[in-house]
This record gives structure tokens, sequence and C-alpha cells, in this order.
């Protein structure tokens, strides 16, 4: 046996209850108990024999040292005729045989472990799920299922931190944080308040259409929940059977039915939920433990014990389940043995419908197999193996044998075991046999669980998720908590300056004052996955655009404000007219805004020639423009007086202004040019530069002004 069974409850000690026992020699008794702790059992086993044997009447107390250390030593067999001893004597307590629980449960887990190493397929899966005792579901967790119901999103709700839960799981969940994050609710806005939780649309949409008859299923189970607190459990069991019908080989949906099914006292339905359970989730404890409830409800205690037996082997540290055992292993050996002897008492019983089984029942559980193939046959959501098929719970029946190690083969592998049953041998067939298969059990058609649930391809399509501001795929999204998504930009820019949800219009002015706008996770994991190339586009966009932004330009001009008209959407116009030039010397930040030391531009005047051919130039050049601009389609030269107005009348000084004729910079916003050629002009401080420029630029769009 491994440390963990050897050493458990290694300082409890039966006490002796004969009087005669006080002629036995204390110093072996501690040898022997000394030879338990230490692993060395058949020296404990020969030692209480030998202090036995010298009593003239049998002590209780020691036959249940010595059956503990044939337990511990694997020597069931042998155990179980001490217990019977000391069940004799008087009845045993549910405390008294937790060595014998815990070594059953270890034995067939053990075996289960050594059978699954001989096998090759599969074998690394289930042998990790028997190391950890029990599968990790958090592992098994998709994008799309709730970590507080491990069940898939059911009008899923985002929090202001990110996360995203069913909302009922919200509404019913005491704690007063985020079950991912740990955000405080008391620091969060009224979104967590239970009058403020909204179902996220564009999320739920998604599932609605990727997942219909799963969320359809989730919907009528939510349904029937809330019957059930009601107490409205007849309509409730409607809503559960629907669910059931949409998604059969959802194992915690039939939990929940089984459960409810037991509340009603229909127990042969309830366990046949717990028996389809076990076929399609084998290795699941819970599906055991629900069946075990349902037998033993029903009063068919054998098959409860044998259950509860498969949740130990599974999960080795549940121990309102392992006091359950105790209760019915001490019930049943405490009632089934006559008190006129030992030999007469490992006889079985006359088989009948009220009859009982004898102690070669607990030498079968060794041999309770849990269901591998069954699940193949439908949709199993655990690691499966093709060992052999289960068949509905029953186990053949192993004559006595003085070592379990030799007389047990494999108690999961059911073949090898399976021989001709006496008649007695068949009264002790489960009785949940005959029970009508249930239509979970043929799901035939349902591939094997493979750790996700997967989006039929012909269903992604990216308008699904696009912003309704920037009518572009989603860019960082964030969920309001009225449940709308934008992308983070679009969120900021709307809000700053109106502090309403840009679609529903309520008031986000909470919301907005956190500054809680954390992304939506779920919807950064689903463009992730599914629209991987259009999101690295969608981020090139976004770069690109932010770079220019944040550019600082090395020259500028000084703007003065004429006029600003707002707009009810809060956007704004602002009349401008240019009054200097200047360029940027250096620039920082100062309480969040752009700060720079700039130098005024000034063109540098010309005397003599140069001034006459300058103004020869600046002549020219003028009534080239003019003439450019005449030529121009009347409702073309509308648009453009409309937005600069008329072209300013010829200088007589050209070099009367430090920035030149105003003619020259109305003419340079309304050619078409770009940016970049813009600040080239601008940049200059030579007149006579700045004319050649919108001559050449005045010549170019002359040759390509179609005729």
């Amino acid at each position: 046996m491994d440390a963990g069974i050897q050493n458990h409850a290694e300082h409890y000690v039966h006490d002796l209850s004969s009087p005669t026992a006080t002629i036995l020699c204390a110093e072996m008794l501690g040898v022997a108990d000394e030879a338990c702790r230490a692993g060395d059992f058949d020296l404990a086993v020969e030692i209480y024999t030998s202090q036995l044997a010298e009593l003239e009447h049998t002590d209780r107390g020691l036959c249940l040292r010595k059956a503990d250390a044939l337990a511990r030593g694997g020597r069931i067999a042998d155990a179980l005729d001490s217990y019977c001893i000391a069940a004799n004597l008087q009845a045993l307590r549910p405390d008294e045989l937790q060595i014998l629980v815990e070594v059953i449960a270890h034995t067939i887990r053990t075996k289960e472990q050594n059978d699954c190493k001989t096998i090759s397929v599969g074998s690394t899966l289930e042998s990790r799920c028997f190391e950890s005792d029990e599968v990790d579901e958090e592992q098994n967790l998709d994008l799309f299922s709730c970590r507080l119901c491990k069940c898939l999103l059911t009008e899923p709700t985002s929090l202001v931190c990110g996360h995203t839960f069913c909302k009922r799981c919200l509404e019913d969940d005491l704690a007063k944080e985020c079950r991912s994050c740990r955000l405080k609710t008391n620091k969060s806005p009224r979104q967590f308040t239970m009058d403020g939780l909204r179902v996220n649309v564009i999320i739920s949409g998604l599932i609605g259409k990727w997942f219909n008859s799963e969320s359809k299923a989730r919907r009528y189970w939510s349904e029937g929940e809330g019957l059930w607190k009601k107490m409205d459990l007849s309509n409730a069991i409607l809503k559960f059977n629907t669910a059931i019908d949409l998604e059969p080989c959802e194992c915690r949906l039939l939990a929940r039915r089984a459960e409810l099914f037991m509340e009603m006292k229909n127990f042969g339905q309830a366990i046949k939920d717990g028996d389809t359970m076990c076929r399609l989730r084998p290795l699941w404890p819970k599906a055991h433990y629900i069946k075990a409830a349902a037998f033993r409800s029903a009063g068919r205690n054998e098959e409860a014990l044998q259950e509860y037996f498969c949740c130990l082997a599974l999960k080795s540290d549940w121990i309102a389940v392992k006091l359950e055992a105790q209760k019915i292993l001490s019930h049943m050996v405490s009632s089934v043995f006559v008190t006129d002897g030992l030999a007469t008492s490992m006889q079985p019983l006359p088989a009948g419908p009220s009859s009982r089984i004898k102690p070669s029942f607990l030498l079968r559980s060794l041999h309770s197999s849990l269901p591998r193939d069954r699940a193949k046959e439908g949709c199993s959501k655990e690691p499966t193996l093709s060992c052999s098929k289960f068949k509905d719970g029953n186990s053949s029946i192993l004559p006595r044998s003085e070592n379990v190690n030799s007389g047990l083969s494999s108690p999961f592998v059911q073949p090898v075991l399976k021989r001709k049953w006496t008649e007695d041998a068949k009264g002790f067939e489960p009785p949940n046999k005959q029970l009508k298969e249930d239509n979970a059990s043929s799901c035939k058609t349902l591939p094997t669980f493979s750790g996700e649930r997967q989006v039929p391809s012909q269903l992604l399509d990216s308008a699904d998720f696009e912003c309704s501001l920037c009518m572009r795929l989603f860019y960082e999204p964030v969920t309001t908590p009225c449940g709308h998504t934008f992308c983070l930009k679009c969120l900021e820019r709307c809000l700053d300056h109106n502090p309403n949800c840009p679609l529903c219009k309520e008031n986000l002015s909470e919301y907005l004052a956190t500054r809680a706008y954390n992304k939506t996770l779920l919807m950064e994991e689903l463009l992730q996955r599914y629209f991987c190339d259009e999101l690295a586009e969608r981020r090139k966009v976004h770069e690109e655009e932010m770079k220019e932004l944040s550019k600082f330009a090395d020259h500028g001009c000084m703007l003065e404000v004429r006029d600003v008209k707002f707009f009810p959407d809060g956007r704004s116009v602002v009349d401008t007219i240019g009054i200097a030039r200047f360029k940027v010397l250096s620039h920082g930040q100062r309480d969040g805004y752009h700060t720079a030391k700039i130098e005024y531009l000034e063109d540098k005047k010309v005397e003599g020639e140069e001034l006459t051919e300058l103004l020869k130039l600046h002549d020219s050049v003028y009534d080239q423009a003019l003439g450019w601009f005449t030529s121009l389609k009347d409702d073309m030269k509308n648009q453009i007086i409309s937005h600069f107005g008329q072209l300013p009348v010829k200088d007589s000084d050209p070099q009367g202004n430090p920035n030149g004729p105003a003619w020259c910079w109305w003419l340079l916003a309304v050619l078409p040019l770009e940016n970049k050629a813009q600040l080239t002009i601008l940049t200059m401080n030579a007149l006579k530069d700045r004319l050649v420029a919108i001559r050449r630029v005045l010549i170019f769009v002359t040759r390509k002004r179609p005729r």
C-alpha cells in the first residue's frame, strides 16, 4: 500500500473492550503498533493473532486492530473476517471502518492506474486524471465557458474589469469581487449592483449564432433553475427535459435534473440520469456521487456503496463521501451477520427481493468498474480508453482470497472477470439494469470532447465585430455598463464631450468618472483567434493613425480664431486665419498639454535689381493664378469661394507684410497640394522662392486640367 494509506490515522488505536484483556502483554501490543506505523503489517497481524489466542473471550478492540492491519496490508478478505467477528460482538460504528473504506478505494484506484500503464491508447491521459484525483475542470473550460458555473455563457455580462460571466451567476454569487481578477465591487460603478447588470449585446449575439442549440438548452436550463427556486417542480422538470432534448450529452445538466428528480422523490429517473453521466464521463467524481445519492435515497445501499467507492477512487480527499461509505458499510456489516459463528456468517443468505448480501459483496466492490467505452458511443468530456465495455454497473462475484493482490485481477477490466453466475448470485444484480435507456446514451453524431467548442467556419463573419462608431473592426474593444461595445479610442472621443452611450443614450457619468476603460478580454481573445489577419491589418492602420497624430511638426502657423460653431453631437467648426509662421526650437508637455519654444519666421527683403526682378515675378505669377482661377468651372469656383473666400487683390508692395502677400497663402490653400508640399513652401523665408514654387504648381495643374 502507498504511504498515504499506511500513515493515515496511524495514531488511531481501537480501545480494548474485554476485562480479561488485562492479561495481554502491553509491550507486545506496543510492538504491533510500531509495526503498523512502519508499514510491517504482517508482523502486526501475527502479534494481534497470538494475543487473541491467549484470551478466553475475544476482545473486540483487538479484533478491530487486527482487521485494520490486515486491510492496510492488502489482505481484505481476511480483514473482513476480523471485522465480522467484531461486528458479532457489537455493532460497528462508521468511524471504525475508516481504514477499510480507504483501502478499498485505494485498491480500486491503484489497480486502475496499473491497468492504464499496459494500455497504449490514451493511457497518459487517464493516468494523469487519476494522479490528480479529479480532472481539473478549469483546464477544460474554453473561451465560451463561464468561470463560475463552468457552462456555456448565458446572458453574458461583461464587468468593468473586462471579465465576462453569466448574468444569473453574477446575481447568485455572493462574492464582493470579480472571481477572476479580484476587483472589489465597492470600487466599481453601478454595473456591479443587481439593477445594473446588463447583457453584452455583441457576445450574446455571437453565442446565439455560433452555438444555437446549446444556447437554447442553457436558456431552458436557466428557466428551470428559476422555477425550481420557486418550488414549481413540475414545470421546472419540463424545462430541464427540453434542455436535455437539445443537449443530451451535457453532464452538468443531467446532474441538475437528477438532483431535481431526487427532490421530487423520483429516484428511478435520478438513477437513470446518474448512469448516463457515468457512461459519458466515467472519470467525473460528481457523476458517481449523484448516482450513489440516488441509490441511497432509493434504499439500494449496496449499489450506493459501489458508487461511493468509485468517488473515493477518483477523489480520495472527499470527506463527505468517505463518511457516507463508512455509514453504509457499518450498517451492512453489523446487520447482515448472524451471531452463531463465523463459518455460518460468511455464507450468503438465500437470494430474494429483501435479502441482504454478505461480505463477499465488499470483495465484489473491488471489481466495480468505471465505464469507459460507453463514452465512445456518444460524446464524452473525459479522456477515455478502450479497455472493455461496462455493463450497467454489474460485476462478477469473486470467491474469497487470502490476499487481495493475488485474488483480484484489474478492478476496472470486466471481460477477464466474467464467469457464470449462480442462481444466488443473480439476486445481487442491480435492479437499474431494467431501466430504459436515456436519450443521452445515443448521441452518436457528436464528436468526442476535445477541450473546447468549435465555431463553424461558415458562421465566422468579421462584420459581427464592427464598431458602430468607426465602422471598422474592433480595436481594443471596451464594453460599457449598458452592454454596448466600442473601440477604446472611439469611446474615449465620444465620452469626451457627451456622458451618454452613443447607442442607447444611457447616462454613463458614473462610469466616466472611474475612467475604467478596461478591454473586454473575451472579445479581444475572439478577435485574436478567429480574425488574426484582419486584426493585424486593423492594428497597422491604428498605429499609422496614431503615428501621424503624434508627430510634432518643426514648423507651424499661428492661427487667429474668427468664429466657432457648435453642433448638438459635440462637434464644432472653427473659422481661422493664419497670421504668422514659426519654427519650433524645442517642445515638451505640461499638465497634459503640448508646449514649445518657437521662433517667428519673416521673409528676407531684397533691394535694387533683385527687387525689380521680384516685382516682375510677383505680377506674372498673380496674373497666372488669376487666369487659372477664372478658367475654373462655375461650380468649382463657387465651392472655393464658399470655403476660402475671394482671391485677395494684388499687393502694391509685396514686401510690406513680413509673411508676404496674402494672395500667395490663399492660393497655397486652394491648390491641390499635399500637406508635405504645403509645409515646404510655408518654411521658405524668401518670397522669390515661394513665387517660383507656386508658378511651377500652376503650370502643372494647368497642363493636367481636363479640357
